[in-house]
């Protein structure tokens, strides 16, 4: 595999083409559906089959290779109910589905045809995910060193790296230009099942990033004795903890999400939405990419690494303390910290902003 490779010459941004779910395979599809045939057309391999706020925190990379190879087809290895999200970034042709329990590293990968002629890893920096890509034979791989796979001489990797600067870095390492300030997603056509309420979400991947759900009910009920709407959303895993939240703000059903929302009505949701307010997880990551006004929970991560921009639009709300386990089963201490108080204090902060469409 080679190393850092001198800089691409600058190339026309491009808008990429419409994305599918269907494995890369080299079929004859509609003109539309794709911006025509892929046979013979060079391509890059993007890994990435993590989670929705992770796919968010990959765009600006991702638009960086889209940029530095508009000729090419860029596919990208990610979960495939993840495709609509890759198609609104402009970055993607195609989504190879591609997923692991547990944020693993996939085992294989549908890949067919020719090897890639460019493979990046974006979704860490261990030998799995890079012998993944290497049992592909691609021409060059981007990627992070690590010495358990000394032929790849990428540059070194930051445990407390912000992750939208992490990749960014990455891509920089090897000539290629990319701003971790280009993470906006394009408004949906979707309508808003909600326009103009604030949208609350309980629910995160693991419980130690959850914050009590009685304190997402207090915050209901004080928005709601000030005349706002409040609408509660949860995943497909999280009925209970939104019957919850909704039973303890006696919020009416039409105000109740459960279920886990399809990608491009949470989409739709979140855009209109007043102001957001989760715990750090894919939602939070989703608000920031349609500019919307948010409030986002922190613990046991500290928002240096997967916080929003800074920017007057958000709030990243934490009190500093020993790094907790993200994936653990019970909410951690510095989550435990954040009073009721303080998240409508930054709703408060955020009200110039927050004028209902």
């Amino acid at each position: 595999m080679s190393g850092p490779t001198a800089p691409r010459s600058p190339a026309p941004p491009s808008a990429g083409g419409p994305v599918t779910g269907d494995p890369v395979h080299p079929a004859p599809t509609a003109p539309d559906a794709f911006g025509g045939g892929t046979r013979g057309r060079p391509r890059v391999l993007v890994l990435r089959a993590l989670g929705l706020g992770d796919l968010l925190a990959a765009v600006p990379a991702l638009r960086a290779l889209r940029r530095a190879y508009p000729g090419h087809e860029l596919v990208l290895a990610t979960p495939a109910e993840l495709a609509p999200v890759a198609a609104a970034t402009g970055a993607v042709d195609r989504v190879l589905p591609a997923a692991e329990p547990g944020r693993a590293v996939p085992r294989t990968l549908d890949w067919t045809g020719p090897p890639p002629d460019v493979a990046v890893d974006l979704h860490g920096n261990g030998p799995p995910s890079h012998r993944l890509l290497m049992s592909l034979r691609p021409r060059e791989l981007l990627a992070f060193a690590h010495p358990g796979t000394p032929e790849v001489e990428g540059p070194p990797w930051y445990p407390d790296e912000h992750e939208r600067d992490r990749w960014c870095r990455l891509l920089t390492a090897y000539g290629i230009d990319a701003d971790p300030a280009d993470l906006h997603l394009p408004r949906p056509h979707t309508p808003s099942p909600a326009p103009g309420a604030t949208v609350l979400h309980p629910g995160a991947g693991a419980p130690s990033r959850c914050w009590p759900v009685e304190r997402f009910a207090a915050v209901a009920e004080a928005l709601r004795a000030r005349g706002r709407r409040v609408v509660v959303t949860g995943g497909a895993d999280e009925g209970d903890l939104v019957a919850r939240l909704a039973k303890l703000a006696d919020l009416p059903d039409a105000d109740v999400f459960a279920g886990g929302l399809p990608l491009d009505r949470l989409s739709a949701l979140l855009a209109a939405a007043r102001a957001v307010v989760s715990g750090d997880t894919g939602v939070a990551h989703l608000a920031v990419a349609h500019a919307v006004p948010s409030v986002t929970l922190f613990g046991p991560v500290p928002p240096s690494r997967w916080g929003p921009p800074d920017h007057f639009r958000h709030r990243a709300l934490w009190h500093p303390g020993p790094d907790g386990d993200p994936h653990g089963h019970e909410t951690d201490p510095a989550l435990l910290r954040i009073g009721t108080d303080e998240v409508l204090e930054a709703l408060d902060a955020l009200d110039p902003l927050c004028e209902a469409p």
